[in-house]
């Protein structure tokens, strides 16, 4: 019973740290931003951050990493996008880029939804190893798509304007998304199987 506890305690100990182990990475990719001309929306790191914390720690842990770095900005602490274009603390998620940043937990769910990576051995076969690249792509690209469609909603309703929005935070990006896909499928191909046997 005792061995037990403390094996349950070790589990909810390395789940929680890893929690927040995303939570600071995705804060730490914010910092990383390039200002684009004509639009408020700089390009990141963050939306890969946040979709390689869900793929890697699923998407219970990697959704609620997402929502510990929500509450931590709308706190006051400093892990948004640094801009003077950009509102501070919550009022950011009211703001041009707050419905991106409110459909990070949703897309890092997504991103690990795709059938689960069971074990890192199994390498037998052109067409299983197919089967799991095209599971993680197809993860990346969803959860993708409701980022883009979380900040497209709120830029919409604040411009009033969808093509106006798609303009400000869609088009400029999209290039910038398909490397970010070529990025993430074989890193997380081949480290999610390692990193959720863990947790």
């Amino acid at each position: 019973m005792e061995s037990t506890l403390v094996i349950g305690r070790s589990t909810l100990g390395i789940r929680l740290g890893a929690v927040v182990i995303g939570a600071v990475l995705v804060a730490l990719a914010a910092q990383v931003a390039v200002p684009l001309p004509g639009t408020p929306v700089p390009m990141t790191l963050q939306p890969m951050a946040v979709l390689l914390v869900g793929g890697l720690l699923g998407a219970r842990l990697g959704a609620l990493s997402m929502i510990l770095y929500l509450a931590m900005g709308a706190a006051g602490l400093p892990v948004f996008t640094p801009s003077p274009l950009l509102l501070p603390g919550i009022a950011r998620l009211f703001g041009q880029t707050g419905g991106y940043l409110l459909a990070y937990p949703i897309a890092a769910y997504a991103a690990a939804i795709v059938p689960p990576l069971r074990s890192v051995e199994r390498e037998s076969g052109g067409e299983d190893t197919g089967r799991r690249w095209t599971r993680v792509a197809l993860g990346v690209f969803v959860g993708l798509v409701l980022i883009h469609l979380g900040g497209l909603a709120q830029l919409a309703i604040l411009t009033g304007n969808v093509s106006a929005a798609a303009q400000l935070g869609t088009w400029p990006f999209l290039l910038g998304d398909l490397l970010k896909l070529v990025i993430l499928v074989p890193v997380l191909t081949r480290l999610t199987p390692t990193i959720r046997a863990r947790l």
